[in-house]
């Protein structure tokens, strides 16, 4: 897929409007920025446009803030206003944001019209207009009046329709709506692994349902060698083959479809590997009282929080073996300290198959924050900032944000 990108366009003189994906967390009580990966994320495609001689709009969003409103009804604005990330970002870029307290208000389009070059403006949280999520032309066409020229660098929000990553790009001509080098890096390393794989590639599957990730695993029978699955969603496929799971998460509704997937994979010659034993425990606790089993063969009332040390060796082996790897979900419970060993010693192979040679690719919330929990971000290819957006990409499904552009 070739992508049009910012590289074509010398700014000069021209103001891009930029959507971004400053959708960041924020300290409970202090309201600061306790994560700038998103922010620092942006800044490449921000520099090159103001290096040219351009000036930026930002516009993202801040969480759902007409979804949580406040016991009265009112919108909670101090949580989400992106006033909340303006220190952060004017510390990273080294020059102080201009800030517009509504995205489309005459205010906001008087800063925009008066920017000089080498300025940037930022506005207003988009989700405090229903309109956004609608994918409302109006507004659409209302935020396009910010730039002359459209930079969609919000990968994270690629899968949604709304009138800022998707809807808005209509009102730009061909060649002056572009991707940014976020957008670029995501999708070009996403196509490592999905069309230009160095083999054998090893997909690395967890988290707690099966249902959550159907799609990706047929889509990725047609590409992978191996399959490690892990997490919750392994004893729903120990279940439908007859294991004994004890009382470990299970789908009951999904134990045909996981025995359907596993026939699937051996007709295909895709190898899928489970846990051969689990960390088991008897309450879902980190002071649980804790042992290991092997994971078709839990008694009654313990479950599975993690994988024990054959599953690992197991698991290790086939990831050191690779030359491209995807990760999307944890091996276990690795938020409490006690059940974090398994999707540590992952993220650890994962880090030393790339050190080897492997092109590894993390992506999904929760993958994402056990790399940066474990110090191993820097040792891997890649780590996709975009979590649903890289799922569904990964399913197979075309992203409404990059089609817009591409056609």
């Amino acid at each position: 897929m070739s992508l049009p990108t910012i590289e074509q366009i010398n700014f000069a003189g021209k103001r891009a409007i930029i959507r971004v994906d400053f959708n960041v967390p924020l300290d409970k009580k202090t309201l600061a920025v306790t994560d700038d990966t998103r922010l620092r994320g942006a800044l490449p495609t921000i520099q090159k446009i103001l290096k040219d001689g351009g000036s930026v709009v930002l516009m993202s969003h801040l969480g759902r803030p007409l979804k949580k409103l406040k016991e009265d009804g009112t919108v909670d604005y101090e949580k989400h206003t992106l006033i909340n990330v303006l220190s952060a970002l004017n510390g990273l870029l080294g020059i102080e944001v201009k800030f517009a307290t509504d995205c489309v208000s005459e205010e906001a389009f008087g800063l925009s019209a008066n920017l000089q070059n080498g300025e940037v403006l930022l506005l207003e949280n988009l989700r405090f207009y229903k309109e956004e999520e609608k994918g409302d032309t109006g507004f659409a066409e209302k935020l396009s009046k910010h730039g002359h020229v459209y930079v969609n660098d919000a990968f994270g929000t690629a899968h949604r329709a709304h009138a800022s990553t998707t809807i808005i790009a209509n009102y730009f001509e061909p060649g002056q709506k572009v991707f940014g080098y976020l957008m670029k890096a995501e999708v070009e390393n996403a196509q490592k692994v999905l069309t230009k794989a160095e083999r054998p590639l090893t997909a690395i599957l967890g988290g707690a349902k099966v249902s959550d990730k159907i799609l990706i695993i047929e889509n990725l029978l047609h590409v992978a060698n191996y399959i490690i699955i892990g997490g919750g969603m392994a004893y729903t496929f120990f279940k439908a083959q007859g294991g004994v799971i004890g009382s470990s998460l299970c789908e009951d509704d999904k134990l045909d479809l996981a025995k359907e997937l596993l026939a699937r994979a051996a007709a295909k010659g895709v190898k899928i590997l489970l846990p051969i034993d689990s960390v088991i425990a008897d309450k879902f606790a980190n002071d649980a009282t804790i042992t290991t089993s092997e994971s078709n063969g839990i008694p009654q009332g313990w479950m599975g929080l993690d994988i024990a040390p054959k599953a690992i060796y197991d698991f290790t082996e086939v990831i050191l073996a690779s030359k491209t790897i995807l990760w999307n979900g944890p091996m276990g419970v690795f938020e409490m300290p006690n059940f974090q060993q398994g999707t540590k010693a992952i993220a650890q192979a994962v880090a030393k198959a790339t050190a080897n040679g492997a092109f590894s690719l993390v992506g999904g919330g929760d993958s994402v924050a056990a790399v940066n929990q474990f110090g191993l971000a820097a040792q891997v290819s890649y780590v996709s900032t975009g979590g649903g957006a890289m799922l569904e990409y990964f399913e197979g499904k075309e992203l409404p944000g990059i089609k817009a552009i591409v056609g």
